[in-house]
């Protein structure tokens, strides 16, 4: 008997789940990812290819599947994984696609079809490049993002149709789907303390301990200017003003199939208010999922905080999703279960007692089960990961519970 789940994800925080779905024989895995990561060299990029959203989660999802044990797949992840070193001029990275195309160094164990494809794609970028040499510093630019930005320039710049091409070339098992039809736009937050995090790096960044309250998709990115006049608004006014600037963005059609015939719908773990939360903005997403055939639909809380979540507990978090849902008190079941590590670490968001007691928050039930890697344990340092066999059998057995429930 195969499981469809369809899960939202980020780049890096469900990686551990998705693993461990991709590892259990009948499960098909769907993963519905936003585009608005400007931060750094993947922002550069986003300027410099107006209209483009951001590839980046969309590249570290391609790494899923990729054994490094493997020549033929740690070759593959090399490719995505690569950054130029600073001072790599448009004749550098010629001479990087020039060793792809003959299979030197670590590229050497890239099979043929991944080859060309990739070598294609690289090269309709270098030659915008050339074309266009300024606006684009190539220092710290994942390679990976440089073939998608090839695709999307090759495909007509259609992002979807891009993510498409990559996920083909790198042989993707994972049904990677963009939540959008692909419009540009850009994120933006205010906190309680009424001052403004400009942009999606902005939020992901270290901050102080002001909690998010507001969450924008804007037309535009906000400039140094624009900031500086915001700021000197009071917050009510600058959450009006940012209001009539939000983008109109359409859901993919393809992301809400996915989401309506899944047996299982995950609320992956990561950075909420950047890699979750807005995923959740998109007109349609809540109507899929209160129409999904799921039998269970689980938020999963992450073993370890983000700096967008400071002063935030766990049932917080289940209330964020369910408000940018537009379903505050949960009447519509968009959340049938939680499910937390049944230990949580110090920096970890809060599982209040009385919320353990009872098994039970916004009319979801709560379930505890021991999640967290091995791995990170010996690491405090490092963010917590979810070990992929175990939340994927929990997650499993919880809609395997569910579904016996609901034929009763």
């Amino acid at each position: 008997m195969s499981v469809a789940v369809t899960m939202f994800s980020g780049g890096r925080g469900a990686a551990g789940i998705a693993r461990g779905m991709l590892g259990t024989p009948g499960v098909g895995l769907s993963l519905v990812v936003n585009g608005y990561d400007n931060g750094l060299s993947t922002g550069a990029l986003r300027r410099y290819l107006p209209g483009m959203l951001g590839p980046s989660d969309f590249r570290k999802n391609l790494l899923l599947h990729l054994d490094p044990a493997d020549p033929a797949q740690a070759a593959q992840a090399t490719v995505l994984e690569h950054r130029l070193p600073g001072g790599t001029t448009p004749a550098g990275l010629t001479a990087v696609i020039e060793a792809i195309a003959a299979r030197r160094g670590p590229f050497a164990a890239l099979p043929e079809a991944a080859r060309e494809a990739v070598t294609a794609d690289l090269r309709v970028f270098a030659r915008r490049l050339a074309a266009y040499p300024h606006g684009l510093d190539l220092a710290d630019c994942a390679l990976g993002n440089l073939v998608f930005a090839g695709a999307y320039l090759r495909l007509g710049r259609d992002f979807n149709a891009a993510v498409d091409a990559c996920a083909r070339t790198f042989g993707s098992p994972v049904r990677l789907l963009n939540v959008t039809n692909g419009e540009n736009a850009f994120l933006a937050a205010l906190r309680r303390d009424g001052s403004l995090l400009a942009d999606e790096a902005d939020i992901v960044a270290p901050q102080g301990p002001g909690v998010i309250t507001d969450l924008f998709l804007l037309r535009e990115p906000l400039g140094a200017r624009r900031r500086d006049e915001l700021e000197a608004l009071p917050p009510a006014w600058t959450r009006e003003v940012l209001g009539r600037e939000r983008a109109e963005v359409t859901p993919s059609p393809r992301a809400l199939e996915a989401i309506r015939d899944a047996d299982l719908i995950v609320y992956g773990p990561g950075t909420p208010h950047s890699s979750l939360l807005p995923s959740y903005l998109t007109p349609g997403v809540a109507d899929a999922v209160a129409r999904s055939r799921a039998a269970a639909k689980v938020f999963v809380v992450n073993t370890r905080s983000d700096h967008d979540i400071r002063g935030l507990s766990a049932p917080d978090l289940v209330d964020r999703t369910l408000a940018y849902l537009g379903d505050p008190r949960n009447g519509r079941r968009l959340v049938t279960h939680v499910l937390s590590h049944r230990t949580s670490a110090p920096d970890a968001p809060a599982v209040p007692h009385g919320v353990l007691d009872r098994g039970e928050w916004a009319g979801a039930r709560w379930v505890t089960a021991d999640l967290e890697h091995p791995a990170d344990l010996r690491h405090p340092g490092r963010p917590g990961l979810h070990h992929p066999e175990r939340t994927a059998e929990a997650l499993l057995a919880i809609r395997d519970e569910a579904a016996l429930a609901r034929a009763q």
